[in-house]
């Protein structure tokens, strides 16, 4: 623990911006993984309504600071691609 109080006042500000980009950051890898799943299923209907929640959670992960901006755009496109061989089909 640090001895000097603007040390310490930074240690929990660090902490608690960590248990929230965390938190941030999990929840856009459980996103994903239900779109992946509705898709893996077949279901376009499920994977339509996974894939718009995806693209959200995605954007708001951008606007938040948790991933840049071109990793969100290689995302965006990996699940339209996956989504757009569904309707092909």
């Amino acid at each position: 623990m640090p001895n000097i109080k603007s040390s310490a006042k930074r240690d929990a500000l660090s902490k608690a911006a960590n248990a929230k980009n965390k938190a941030g950051k999990s929840n856009l890898k459980t996103t994903l993984k239900k779109f992946d799943s509705a898709a893996a299923g077949g279901n376009r209907e499920e994977a339509a309504g996974a894939y718009k929640d995806a693209v959200k959670t995605v954007d708001r992960a951008v606007s938040k600071g948790l991933i840049h901006k071109n990793n969100a755009a290689r995302k965006k496109s990996k699940i339209a691609r996956r989504i757009n061989a569904m309707r092909a089909e």
